[in-house]
């Protein structure tokens, strides 16, 4: 295995996994490659380089999974580089944080050929409970944005909720039960509204990556003359957060853009 930080390099070699120089050397030594990075630019790094990247060490017929959540238009770009390379390349970004990785309750989105996601299927399976397949490569991308938009707005609208119980004056514990117990409010929602009640911020899915993801979104969005006015609000209030000093806090940390 390889990583670009060293500290889950030493965790997952106490736990016995075999530590690689690089990402070049990782893919030499496997029959299966499986990234998983938090942007477009880390995801062109990894893969790419023309010295370390996986492409400079993978042979031809690698199978060959992107995890992360990324842009669709990239995606797709690095799906024809790999192909180009001879790997058999699929996207499977992931819908599911820490718990349900320890769980092995993860929903894979797949995009790309049919028959690789059949050699796949045992690879995803080891930390999947889902595994969904979309169509071409890019579809998994675009709809995994659409997933993390869906749970930002909904969390950064009741962190809005509750800024504006507190500013009136009104209990924020019973403010929290009565919302959380709403049949309107979503699982997430109320999950969400625990956190922000309790103040205990430990990250599961960062600010700054809810504020990439909604850039991403509205980018998208914009290639297909798509309007997201609440992606773009949701947007503005996970940056606000960031700029607070929570960019690195999990994103019910939004509720600091509220006080």
């Amino acid at each position: 295995m390889a990583n670009r930080s060293p500290a889950p390099v030493r965790q997952m070699v106490a736990a016995g996994a075999v530590a690689a120089g690089s990402p070049a050397d990782a893919a030499a030594q496997a029959d299966v490659v499986l990234v998983t990075v938090s942007d477009d630019d880390a995801s062109e790094a990894v893969w790419l380089d023309p010295r370390t990247g996986v492409l400079a060490g993978a042979v031809p017929g690698t199978l060959a999974i992107e995890a992360g959540t990324l842009s669709p238009g990239w995606v797709a770009k690095l799906a024809t580089t790999a192909a180009e390379a001879g790997l058999r390349f699929l996207e499977a970004p992931m819908i599911g944080s820490r718990p349900q990785v320890e769980a092995r309750a993860l929903v894979h989105l797949v995009g790309g050929p049919p028959e690789v996601l059949a050699d796949a299927r045992g690879v995803l399976e080891e930390s999947a409970a889902r595994i969904h397949h979309v169509g071409a490569y890019g579809s998994a991308a675009a709809l995994k944005l659409l997933v993390n938009a869906s749970l930002a707005t909904q969390v950064a609208t009741m962190a809005e909720l509750l800024g504006v119980a507190r500013r009136a004056g009104l209990d924020p514990a019973e403010s929290v039960r009565f919302l959380a117990d709403l049949p309107v409010t979503s699982p997430a929602a109320a999950r969400a509204l625990g956190v922000m009640a309790a103040g205990d911020f430990a990250p599961n899915f960062p600010v700054r990556l809810v504020a990439k993801d909604l850039r991403y979104l509205t980018a998208f969005a914009e290639e297909h003359a798509g309007e997201t006015p609440m992606s773009r609000t949701a947007l503005a209030c996970y940056q606000r957060a960031g700029a607070l000093g929570h960019a690195d806090d999990d994103l019910t940390a939004v509720a600091a853009a509220y006080r």
